[in-house]
């Protein structure tokens, strides 16, 4: 089985929404974690979105460091990383890796605006990561 492992930031909206999708429609063919550089609180949109969209509930899901990940000695096959490049090269070297890959995807947790109008902002985050996923697994399951 594959390991894949996404990061972001605070591990706590766009690496979360990646894990829970791969391992919902491909949990069979990857193992699946996630981890950030400083890890926080989940998001409580994006708890709602993949409620309402996905009927995941990711509510007690942990939040992780990306570098007690490294120090554990964690191997992974893929670390993806779904905030903007710069963050992106924080990410430690793990040992085995053969594939990086970043997607650079909006921070849910920098919305401003209406419930409705962060609700629908995140929404689409959620979709973009959805379609990345679906991109992902039809090359790497092979």
């Amino acid at each position: 089985m594959k390991k894949v492992l996404f990061v972001c930031i605070h591990n706590s909206a766009r690496s979360q929404i990646a894990e829970a999708l791969l391992k919902k429609y491909y949990g069979d063919i990857f193992d699946v974690s996630s981890a950030g550089f400083e890890p926080a609180s989940l998001n409580p949109t994006v708890i709602e979105v993949l409620k309402n969209e996905e009927s995941l509930d990711i509510s007690s899901n942990s939040v992780d460091s990306v570098f007690d990940f490294f120090k554990q000695g964690k191997a992974f096959n893929y670390v993806i990383t779904v905030c903007d490049e710069t963050k992106a090269q924080k990410c430690p070297l793990f040992p085995g890796v053969n594939h990086k890959i970043n997607w650079s995807f909006e921070d849910p947790n920098s919305f401003k605006g209406s419930k409705e109008e962060v609700y629908n902002k995140v929404k689409k985050v959620y979709l973009n990561i959805k379609n990345e996923i679906i991109k992902f697994a039809e090359i790497e399951r092979i």
